[in-house]
C-alpha cells in the first residue's frame, strides 16, 4: 500500500493521482473514439470537464452542509484538494445533472454520447482499482492462498488486484473491438460495458472483506450489480440491430435530445 508518495517536501496522495491519470487517459481515448463515431471531440471534452467541475464543487458543498464543523474554524478548507472532504454520491449526481444540461444545450444524443464516453468509464474503473490498492480500501477476506497479500496484519485476498485485472481486461476487449462494433446500434457498446462491469463486481465482491451486508447476509454491491446486469441485458435485447446512422437512432433519442 502506498497512500502517500513523498517527493522531497511534496506529499502526493497516490489514490488521487491514479484517479486523475485514469481520467486523463480515458478522456483522450473517448476523444479519439468520438472522431470515429461522428461526435465533435471538443464537445465531449467540454461535457466531461463541466461534469467534473460541477461534481467537485457540488460534492464539496454538500459535504460542508452535512459536516459544517469541519469548515467552521478553517473556511479555506473548502478549497482543499483532499478528496476525503467530498460527498461522493452527491458529487456524482450533481456531475451527471451538469452533463445532462450541457448535452441538452449542445444537442448531444444520449446513446451515442454514452458509447463515446465508455472508454473513459473503462479507464476510470482501472484507476479506481489502482486507487483502492494504493489506499488499502476494498480489502479482501482472510485467505491462506499463496497469492494473498498482507494487509491490516492478516493475509488477505488481493481483491484490489482482482478488480484491476478484470477492469483492464474489459477495457482491452472494448478498445480492441471498437472497430468491429461500429455497426452496433447506439447504446449497445455502453450497455455491453456496463453488463461486463456488473459481472466483474459480482466476482470481486465474493472475496471482499469489507462489504456492506444486507439482512440475510446479502452483499449490497452484489445486489446492485445483479440489478444493473439484468437492466443491461434487457436493454441489449430491446435495442434493435442496425448502424449508428439508421432511423431507429432517431426513435431512441426522442426522450432526450441531449445527454
Amino acid at each position: 500500500m502506498l497512500p502517500i508518495l513523498q517527493l522531497g517536501p511534496l506529499a502526493i496522495q497516490t489514490p488521487g493521482l491514479f484517479l486523475l491519470a485514469g481520467l486523463w487517459i480515458g478522456l483522450n481515448l473517448s476523444e479519439r473514439f468520438a472522431s470515429q463515431r461522428g461526435l465533435p471531440p471538443n464537445k465531449v471534452y467540454n461535457l466531461v470537464f463541466s461534469a467534473l467541475i460541477g461534481g467537485i464543487i457540488g460534492g464539496r458543498l454538500v459535504y460542508a452542509l452535512r459536516y459544517p464543523a469541519a469548515f467552521s474554524q478553517y473556511p479555506m478548507s473548502l478549497l482543499s484538494i483532499n478528496p476525503g472532504l467530498l460527498d461522493f454520491e452527491a458529487g456524482v449526481a450533481i456531475g451527471a445533472i451538469v452533463a445532462w444540461i450541457y448535452g441538452f444545450r449542445n444537442k448531444l444524443r444520449l446513446w451515442p454520447t454514452l458509447d463515446v464516453l465508455t472508454p473513459m468509464f473503462a479507464s476510470g474503473a482501472v484507476a479506481v482499482g489502482l486507487a483502492h490498492l494504493a489506499s488499502g480500501a476494498a480489502f479482501g477476506q482472510p485467505t491462506d492462498l499463496p497469492w494473498g497479500i498482507k494487509l491490516w496484519g492478516v493475509l488477505r485476498h488481493p481483491t484490489q488486484i482482482y478488480e484491476i485485472l478484470l477492469a483492464a481486461l474489459i477495457m482491452a476487449i472494448l478498445w480492441l473491438g471498437r472497430l468491429a462494433t461500429r455497426s452496433w446500434s447506439p447504446g449497445k457498446y455502453f450497455l455491453a460495458f456496463s453488463a461486463w462491469t456488473a459481472c466483474s463486481r459480482l466476482i470481486v465482491e465474493a472475496f471482499r472483506g469489507d462489504s456492506l451486508l444486507l439482512p440475510g447476509g446479502y452483499r449490497l454491491e452484489q445486489v446492485i450489480a445483479w440489478i444493473i446486469l439484468i437492466v443491461c441485458l434487457v436493454g441489449l435485447q430491446k435495442i434493435p440491430s442496425g448502424s449508428p446512422g439508421s432511423d431507429h437512432e432517431l426513435r431512441e433519442d426522442v426522450m432526450i435530445e441531449g445527454l
